[in-house]
């Protein structure tokens, strides 16, 4: 048992040194998560600031600025053009140098005034629908919060009766400020966990065969299990440390509030490496060079894992039959889990059914790979 400790050891000795002597490896174990970590989480948003605006003011009064300031004091809208009639504002539309327009009509002030309805028309680009959805949801609240106010104005001001309204008064929970960032960056912390450990241990398996070592190994009497030990806890190590990081970035510069237990999500993080250094294993197996492990990852796990995880598109709005396939996919349990920790402070009396899978998924996958890998050593 001693020696059987002490080769695992000398094996994860070779690995760190390997990996010390090999800059590309080790500029892709610390500094690739940090700036993937910048990149995704600066990118992956949803949100939608600084949206060109064209304005028709028709009314040029003194309530039709304060509404159209309403628009430019929310910080999702610039008025960057202004026109005189609602056809000057086709152009501006079609050729893409603004996003929406805002027609003001004559008598919109005088409306307000005399407590009538005044419409006003809201134009957007439809192409990118997306987008089209987010500014109008952006458009609906400010045009109902201006509602609101001059409501308010008038009550309070008694300027005839009130009408009678039902108006809603909205709480958010977990992510008060809808900040798209908060939901996203957890997410890239477990994306680039996962495409970090993954990539490691499959490259730097393969490695070992590009250079011959793997048939020196054969030859020598160290077990086949002693060598896997030896080559993934060296990956296990580097994967905390790359959580450490990315968390730290996470909590700290994009300032995502961490409600939960940072211990239970390291415990948990645990779980899901089980299934990320099995299928780092299982991608050595079958790939010959470095760069063909590279394509099979790419290509065959994190396109997949992405897409059906929940982590670009929610599962609710997939097919059905698309959403049983999810079921299948441990980054989706592992996603819960980091926003729930995060965002919610979920402790593990509820994360249990997530861990569970995880658990189950990570020695499903690590042990057929650990068996295909034995083979091939044989």
């Amino acid at each position: 048992m001693h020696n059987s400790i002490s080769v695992i050891i000398e094996i994860i000795k070779k690995e760190f040194y390997q990996i010390r002597q090999d800059k590309r490896m080790l500029a892709v174990s610390i500094m690739a998560p940090i700036l993937q970590v910048f990149l995704l989480g600066y990118t992956a948003t949803t949100d939608i600031t600084n949206s060109t605006m064209v304005v028709c003011d028709m009314d040029r009064t003194a309530e039709s600025r304060e509404f159209v300031e309403s628009f430019t004091t929310s910080g999702y809208f610039i008025p960057r053009y202004a026109v005189g009639k609602p056809d000057d504002v086709t152009p501006f539309i079609e050729e893409a140098k603004a996003n929406i327009a805002i027609v003001i009509p004559r008598g919109f002030g005088r409306n307000l005034l005399g407590r009538e309805t005044s419409q006003v028309q809201v134009i957007l680009d439809g192409t990118d629908a997306n987008t089209t959805n987010i500014l109008l949801g952006y458009a609906t609240q400010i045009v109902n919060s201006y509602s609101r106010k001059i409501l308010a104005e008038y009550s309070a001001a008694g300027r005839g009766m009130s009408l009678p309204q039902v108006l809603p008064e909205p709480r958010v929970w977990f992510n008060p400020d809808l900040k798209s960032q908060n939901y996203m960056v957890p997410g890239v912390v477990a994306m680039v966990l996962m495409i970090i450990t993954m990539t490691l241990t499959s490259v730097g398996i393969v490695k070992e065969k590009e250079i011959g070592t793997l048939e020196q190994i054969l030859v020598t009497p160290i077990k086949s299990y002693q060598f896997i030990l030896g080559k993934l806890i060296p990956f296990v190590i580097i994967g905390f440390v790359d959580a450490i990081l990315v968390l730290a970035l996470a909590r700290f510069w994009f300032e995502v509030p961490l409600a939960g237990s940072v211990w239970l999500l390291f415990g948990l993080s645990g779980l899901f490496l089980l299934s990320t250094l099995g299928l780092g294993l299982f991608v050595s197996t079958v790939s010959k060079s470095q760069g063909q492990a590279m394509m099979i990852a790419q290509f065959f796990v994190f396109m997949p894992f992405l897409f059906l995880s929940g982590f670009t598109f929610p599962i609710a709005n997939m097919p059905e039959w698309v959403q049983y396939l999810t079921y299948i996919i441990p980054l989706r349990y592992y996603l819960e889990i980091v926003r729930g920790i995060f965002l919610k402070g979920t402790d593990a009396s509820h994360l249990w059914p997530q861990a569970a899978a995880l658990l189950g998924f990570g020695i499903l996958i690590l042990s057929l790979s650990v068996k295909r890998f034995r083979r091939t050593l044989e």
